[in-house]
């Protein structure tokens, strides 16, 4: 992996700043979340101790400190890191390309099961990013099922999701 930094803006998706302001951000509102939890839990000490929410309250403090500390270097100190690319267009795509298809499995599991979302998802991705034939791509995605069906349900006796909204599989009995 080379050490390449790419001051110009040419086919950068992010600067390092911009990356650096969204982080912050998030870990900002990630803090304040996590301290109003520990409030609502008890963030003092109590007769007997440190209520539940004592540590996460310091804790939850610190990020937020960092944070602003961060979001502060960010924003007003280093305006020069706006040229400095974060990541450049193509890196991204092929992030995305794993990783919104992973979200929608995720979902997918949720909502059809883990047997029929695995079927799909390993067909989808061998012929998309593999460019495998259709028909191996098929193959596979249903030996590997069929193999998690009875490793798990089967040998395991350890039911995996089945889908909270469209169950497929019952049709061959499989609730």
């Amino acid at each position: 992996m080379s050490e390449h930094t790419n001051n110009s803006n040419e086919d950068s998706a992010i600067s390092v700043r911009a990356a650096d302001i969204i982080t912050a951000i998030l870990f900002l509102a990630f803090g304040l979340i996590v301290m109003i939890g520990s409030l609502k839990l008890g963030a003092s000490w109590g007769s007997d101790g440190p209520e539940a929410g004592y540590f996460p309250f310091y804790i939850s403090l610190i990020i937020l400190l960092s944070s602003t500390v961060t979001l502060y270097q960010a924003a007003i100190v280093n305006k020069r890191k706006k040229t400095e690319s974060f990541v450049d267009s193509e890196p991204l795509k092929q992030v995305m390309a794993v990783l919104l298809p992973g979200i929608v499995f995720v979902l997918g599991v949720q909502l059809i099961g883990i047997y029929v979302a695995s079927a799909l998802y390993i067909a989808i991705f061998m012929v998309w990013l593999g460019k495998y034939p259709i028909w191996k791509a098929i193959a596979v995605s249903i030996g590997v099922t069929v193999a998690l069906y009875l490793m798990f349900e089967f040998w395991f006796q350890v039911p995996l999701p089945h889908g909270s909204w469209f169950n497929p599989l019952e049709f061959v009995g499989v609730n």
